[in-house]
């Protein structure tokens, strides 16, 4: 999932929304995954993975 996600700040909310534990965390994670996915499909990344 994170490779679809391309855009630094997407990836910054990534990782912030994955750590929470609870259901209703869980699901706005999967949301903002589907949505941030869609959103960048047709961007190219713009930056360096290390």
């Amino acid at each position: 999932m994170k490779k679809n996600i391309k855009t630094i700040c997407g990836l910054e909310r990534y990782e912030e929304l994955s750590k929470r534990k609870g259901f209703f965390n869980k699901v706005r994670f999967y949301w903002f995954v589907l949505f941030a996915s869609i959103r960048d499909f047709s961007k190219k990344n713009n930056f360096k993975e290390h």
